[in-house]
C-alpha cells in the first residue's frame, strides 16, 4: 500500500506564485527543522528532522519553506504547516500530514507554481524508521504531503522520494503512530502540528 493522497490532489484556485525560487547551496550545512505536536489539545513534544538538502534541494526547500511560513501563495496567504493534522496513521508502517488546503490527504500545493513537481532522486532508499519521504498520487506529483516511516517500506523505493529522517522525537512519532484511527486510517483524536521552523 502506497502513501499516497486518498483521491486525486487538488491544487488551490488562486495559482501559487510563480516567482523563480532560488535554490539554496548543496554545500551549505543541511536545515535541521521541527515539528511541535499535540493530540487531542495537549502537548505531546517536538519532532526534529535532518532536511537532506545536499542531496534532493528542490524537494527540501519545498518542505522547508512550509516549515518555517516563508512561503505564500499567489493571493498573499502564507501557506505552511503551522495548525495542520497528521491525517493519515497506519500502524507499523508510517504517519502522514501535510495537506494544509483540505485536510483530508486530497490536496496539494508547491513552492513551485503548479500544483506538483516531479521526483528528485531516489537515492536515499525507505530502509529504517524515521525518514521523512513525499507522499504523492503517481510519478512527479510532488507537493506538501509527507509521511515518517515508523518500519523500514523498501516497496516504497523508486516510487517516493526520500528528503530527511528524524534526528530526534522518535518517541513521539511512536506515540502518533498508537493514535487510535478510524475510516481511511484517520486520526479519532487530532494530532495537530502546532508550531514549527527551522533551528539553523
Amino acid at each position: 500500500m502506497g502513501c499516497f493522497p486518498s483521491k486525486n490532489a487538488a491544487g488551490d484556485d488562486g495559482e501559487q506564485g510563480a516567482a523563480e525560487i532560488q535554490l539554496p547551496d548543496r554545500n551549505a550545512p543541511n536545515p535541521i527543522v521541527y515539528f511541535d505536536v499535540n493530540q487531542g489539545g495537549q502537548p505531546l513534544g517536538r519532532i526534529t528532522f535532518e532536511l537532506f538538502q545536499n542531496r534532493v534541494p528542490r524537494t527540501t526547500e519545498n518542505f522547508r519553506r512550509f516549515c518555517t511560513g516563508e512561503f505564500k501563495d499567489a493571493k498573499g496567504k502564507v501557506r505552511g504547516y503551522k495548525g495542520t493534522a497528521f491525517h493519515r496513521v497506519i500502524p507499523d508502517f508510517m504517519i502522514q500530514g501535510g495537506d494544509f488546503m483540505r485536510g483530508d490527504g486530497t490536496g496539494k500545493m508547491s513552492i513551485y507554481g503548479k500544483q506538483g513537481f516531479d521526483d528528485e532522486d531516489f537515492a536515499f532508499k525507505h530502509n529504517q524508521p524515521g525518514l521523512l519521504s513525499m507522499a504523492n498520487s503517481g510519478p512527479n506529483t510532488n507537493g506538501s504531503q509527507f509521511f515518517i516511516t515508523t518500519v523500514p517500506t523498501p516497496h516504497l523505493d523508486n516510487k517516493h522520494v526520500v528528503f530527511g529522517k528524524v534526528v530526534d522525537g522518535m518517541q513521539i512519532v511512536k506515540k502518533i503512530e498508537k493514535t487510535r484511527i478510524g475510516e481511511l486510517d484517520r486520526p479519532q483524536v487530532d494530532v495537530v502540528i502546532e508550531a514549527c521552523g527551522q533551528l539553523n
